[in-house]
């Protein structure tokens, strides 16, 4: 059985294409090496896949994750697969920016882009990731991503930037905020991306206000002007999107996408449908 696996960092949707070509699948909760043990991803795997497969043998695993920058990242990941599946034969972990251009751009060229949890993007030249302008994570970056919007809608209610009447919708659904709470969460709790990108369903529930609609407008404007507008002859590949974000917010951000003169392709929700593709055997 073939696994296949795409993880960011709230959730990992799995694809498993079993000997006679059936594709089963499953989500768990997201992994990232940044954040979490080869033990700790052990015991995520045993606890939340393993039932999933019924004992099938597993002969090849495909992994793409958010947080596998490099092989001290993708080693931690590797080994937890090793301790798992003790009969496979190949384990292949990439990166989510590679899984999202395979899935977005198959075996042609393009721009590809990640709007999630967190961002990112390349530029794809139909086999591998030729060009890219790197991302800078929750803290630096992520301009666009689901975390980078609930930190702002977060941060206008702190310092009391927010509307009346969109902060009485917040407190209506969140409670009251108070500056300690955010700290905790942002500070010395695990995944703070996960804490700020929960906040997003808010800003998308409340997207015709004025307010919320230009502060993804604006989020959006960054992403484009930060790292798309720095790919070389980005006017003639068409600029794709996947991920929650680029997904549930389509119709802003191709109005945003046309105003900075760029050709929209394919947007979709998961890269997991055409990893499906790219992997299933060419004989299935």
């Amino acid at each position: 059985m073939i696994l296949i696996a795409e993880s960011g960092s709230s959730k990992t949707d799995w694809r498993m294409i079993a000997p006679n070509g059936s594709v089963s699948q499953v989500k768990t909760i997201g992994l990232n090496p940044y954040y979490q043990t080869t033990d700790s991803i052990i015991e995520e795997l045993q606890k939340n896949l393993l039932p999933s497969l019924n004992n099938q043998v597993v002969s090849e695993v495909f992994y793409y994750g958010t947080g596998v920058t490099n092989d001290e990242k993708a080693e931690i990941i590797r080994l937890a697969f090793k301790a798992i599946f003790t009969e496979v034969t190949s384990i292949e972990v990439h990166s989510d920016m590679l899984a999202a251009a395979r899935a977005l751009c198959g075996h042609t060229a393009g721009i590809a882009c990640i709007l999630g949890t967190g961002s990112n993007s390349c530029f794809y030249d139909g086999n591998d990731i030729a060009f890219q302008v790197p991302p800078l994570g929750f803290w630096l970056g992520d301009e666009g991503s689901g975390g980078y919007l609930g930190k702002q809608l977060v941060l206008s209610y702190l310092h009391k930037e927010m509307p009346q009447d969109i902060r009485e919708k917040f407190e209506k659904r969140f409670g009251v905020k108070d500056r300690l709470e955010v700290l905790e969460n942002a500070y010395q709790k695990p995944f703070p991306n996960r804490y700020f990108a929960s906040f997003s369903k808010f800003i998308f529930d409340n997207r015709n206000n004025q307010f919320t609609f230009k502060l993804v407008t604006d989020a959006f404007g960054l992403f484009f002007e930060k790292y798309l507008l720095k790919y070389p002859d980005y006017q003639q590949h068409k600029v794709h999107f996947t991920g929650s974000v680029a997904f549930y917010y389509s119709d802003i951000l191709r109005r945003v996408a046309i105003e900075k003169g760029f050709s929209i392709g394919i947007i979709m929700e998961s890269p997991i449908a055409g990893l499906t593709l790219y992997h299933k055997p060419a004989k299935l």
